[in-house]
């Protein structure tokens, strides 16, 4: 893709879209311009590990970008766009990672008729295993939205969906690396606290985690099913079971989800 793209926004998910296009080589280090509001410590590090062209220079990263990726936190929306949309054109697409605000309120930010489309990846995109969920703007046509699909599944898989679910997207694939990762965290202390080795314990479980996404990738079955194979009666998974059902495990699950979902609406409000 010969296309310049700039990123407003140096965050760990920036990090993890440009280090996951530059792994499957969908675009080269001269066609990625990174900026940011204030941390010139983060550049100086994106630099020094992606050897992608990091700058203050707002006017210059921005007003001959073909493709723009705000990658901002949607409390600095504002002065974030208010810093670069003097060097905005309606012939630029505007790709938006900012959790909450939506497409509508960013072209409002702007000022002017440019295609919007927004995106929900999460970390994993560094590795090339992505969930992105994509969404188009009034302004965006489907050719753009065809590029960013490209794009975006140069790391991983990409769904389209309709704006208004993009907060649950937000809450189910965006933030939900991390709520595995706090139940490989239980797991491992589990394991520690019985006396396994923590090397061992590590090794075990996250292949365990890969296995179990691999199953209900390959196999065709549903999560319960897979589940129900597993719990034979009166054995040893039964019992885990049933003390996660006492505990409300489900509802503790499902309430943390519409947790996140509700803070990423409040946050497109605010």
């Amino acid at each position: 893709m010969n296309k310049m793209i700039a990123f407003l926004g140096a965050g760990s998910v920036a990090e993890a879209v440009i280090s996951g296009m530059l792994r499957s080589e969908m675009v080269n280090r001269e066609q990625i311009i990174v900026t940011n509001r204030s941390n010139q410590e983060r550049l100086e590090k994106m630099k020094s590990k992606y050897n992608v062209q990091c700058m203050k220079d707002k006017e210059k990263a921005f007003k001959h970008a073909d493709i723009v990726v705000l990658a901002v936190k949607p409390n600095n929306v504002d002065e974030s766009l208010e810093s670069i949309k003097a060097y905005l054109n309606p012939k630029q697409l505007i790709i938006s990672i900012i959790a909450g605000v939506t497409t509508e309120s960013i072209t409002n930010k702007i000022g002017i008729d440019v295609a919007v489309v927004r995106v929900m990846p999460n970390t994993s995109a560094s590795i090339g295993y992505s969930a992105t969920a994509i969404t188009a703007g009034q302004f965006a046509t489907d050719e753009q939205v065809a590029l960013v699909e490209a794009l975006f599944k140069s790391i991983g898989i990409t769904s389209i969906v309709a704006e208004d679910d993009m907060h649950i997207v937000t809450a189910v694939s965006g933030s939900g690396p991390a709520y595995v990762y706090y139940l490989v965290e239980a797991m491992e202390k589990a394991a520690t606290d019985a006396g396994l080795d923590s090397a061992i314990a590590n090794q075990l479980i996250t292949q365990t985690i890969i296995g179990a996404g691999e199953m209900l990738r390959q196999s065709g079955e549903t999560a319960v099913e897979l589940r129900k194979k597993i719990t034979s009666a009166k054995g040893t998974t039964e019992a885990g079971i049933k003390s996660l059902e006492e505990a409300n495990f489900q509802t503790i699950v499902v309430e943390s989800l519409k947790c996140a979902r509700d803070r990423s609406i409040e946050l497109g409000k605010n």
